[in-house]
Order: structure tokens, then sequence, then C-alpha cells
């Protein structure tokens, strides 16, 4: 190639630098986050002026419905506990709701698993008739269930309402435990019988940590309902120190229909453990709801 040629030859182009192109949100995204975050704001607000109203006197809601609460004033709380017998209540809807929950989720584990793993037409038409328990709401068998505990003499008993509770929901938790139970492939199970594990050993040690976020969900799910039921306790109780928290309340509404800073006080009280509850449980029951979609 001569010097000529060399000098002749356009030279390339000069390289320019690639900018970065901005990422822009979706106008739909910003739409649904803003209304997302006015929804729970509205929710919450509610929750905010019940808390705050529980710790101002009664004198001061009536002439300020909405001030702050300053100084913070406690007594509210000390009526409704002693006075409205809210202790009372309150250990009632935890023995109840514990009982029944304890309950419904051993006894859908177990089943859950078996149906899971047993590959049989009988054991299809069991699961079927376990899931059919989700087609009718329980409260709609209100009278045979009355005249049922009638003649078991488990009227009047906190018994017969965790059994009641645990039983109604045995067809959700195997709903969506079984469903757990099926991703879990059997090479575990064949291992562990290798290793001379049997089944309740392979069941316990391995089995069950695998789909332990299905069953705190289902445990989560159960305990809201039965928590905050007022039809059954209502129906089925007699004895005054026997009644749950949501049939208590409307007992101390009516001796305290005046004093709204105890009632306002009774409300936080009945819904801390379902808040306490979510915020212990909040990790686990996102891993129930969202495994297997990434599969």
């Amino acid at each position: 190639m001569s010097a000529t040629e060399i000098r002749t030859r356009p030279s390339p182009p000069p390289v320019r630098p690639q900018r970065h192109r901005s990422v822009t949100k979706p106008v739909g995204g910003t739409i649904g986050s803003v209304a997302l975050w006015t929804y729970a704001i509205l929710a919450l607000l509610p929750l905010v002026l019940m808390v705050t109203n529980s710790f101002r006197t009664n004198a001061e809601l009536v002439t300020d419905p909405l001030g702050a609460p300053w100084p913070p004033n406690g007594q509210s709380y000390r009526v409704a506990w002693t006075d409205g017998s809210m202790a009372r209540y309150f250990v009632n809807s935890l023995i109840i709701t514990f009982g029944a929950v304890l309950v419904s989720t051993t006894v859908a584990t177990m089943a859950s698993y078996a149906l899971a793993r047993v590959k049989s037409r009988w054991f299809r038409g069991i699961e079927a008739l376990f899931l059919s328990g989700l087609m009718m709401p329980i409260h709609l068998a209100i009278l045979p269930i009355f005249y049922l505990f009638d003649a078991l003499g488990l009227i009047d008993s906190r018994l017969g309402l965790i059994l009641l509770y645990g039983a109604s929901g045995v067809p959700f938790s195997i709903f969506v435990i079984a469903t757990f139970f099926r991703q879990v492939p059997a090479e575990l199970e064949e291992a562990a019988a290798l290793d001379g594990a049997n089944a309740w050993q392979t069941f316990v040690r391995i089995m069950l940590p695998l789909v332990r976020p299905a069953v705190v969900t289902v445990a989560v799910f159960r305990f809201v309902p039965i928590w905050n039921d007022f039809l059954f306790p209502l129906v089925l109780l007699r004895d005054e120190t026997k009644y749950p928290l949501p049939v208590g309340l409307t007992k101390f509404f009516a001796e305290n229909s005046a004093n709204y800073s105890a009632i306002f006080a009774g409300l936080v009280i009945t819904t801390i453990p379902l808040i306490v509850l979510f915020l212990l449980a909040t990790r686990q029951i996102v891993a129930g709801l969202t495994a297997g979609m990434s599969k």
C-alpha cells in the first residue's frame, strides 16, 4: 500500500459516548402505588384514633374528640382490664383460639401428608370429602350443631368450641398444606428411608420443616376468624365467666356505654394480639403465599 493511499483513506468517525436512558416508571404503576398508599392510610386512620383516644380521659373525648393524648392517661385500661373483666375474657379467647388452631393444624398437617403421598383412589375420595367442607359456611349449620352439642353435653363448654373451630378449619388447612407436600421431592423420603428413618421420623424431621411456611400461614388465617367470632360463643355458652372477647365486649359496652375512653381501651386490648401475630409471622405468611411462583 502506497503512502498516497494511506493519506487519502477516510478516518473512522469518532465514537460518541453512550448515554444511559433513564428508566421511567409506568403511569399505571405510579397510580397503583398512590392508590395503595392512600388505602393503607385510610385503613390505619381508625386504628390510630382508637389507640390515641384510649389514652385520653372521657371528659377530653367529649370536649375535643380529635385531640392529642397529652398527657397520656392509662386509667381507662385499668377500668377495662379489671372492672370490665377484660382479663378473664382475654384468657378465654387465648384458650379457645390457641386450642382450636392447634387441633386444626395438627390434624390437617398429618392428613395432608398422607393424602399427598399415597396414590390411591380411596385417598382421592377422602381428600374430595375433606375439601367439600369448603363449599358451605360453617355458620349455616348453627342449628344442627346446637342440637349435636346438646346431645353430647358440650353446651356451655370451651372444649366444645375448641373442637368445633378445629374441625371447621381442617378443609382449608388440607387444601393449602397438601399442595406444599406435593411440591416436595419424593427422593428426600427415599434417602431418609435408606438412612434408617421410619415414617414418623421422616415426617417430623424432614417433611414438616419444609412446609413450615404453609403451616404458619394456615395457623394465622385460622387464628383471626376464631379470635373474632361472635356467633358460636353467644349461642353455645351460658356462663359469662367463659365468654371470649367478642361476646364479653358486648357486655362491657352495655355497662360502660358512657365511658368512651374505656370502650376504646377494650377495643385496643382485643386488637393487640392480632397485630402482634401478623408482625411476627409476616415473613412466613409471604413465603407461604408466594411459594412455587418462580417454578
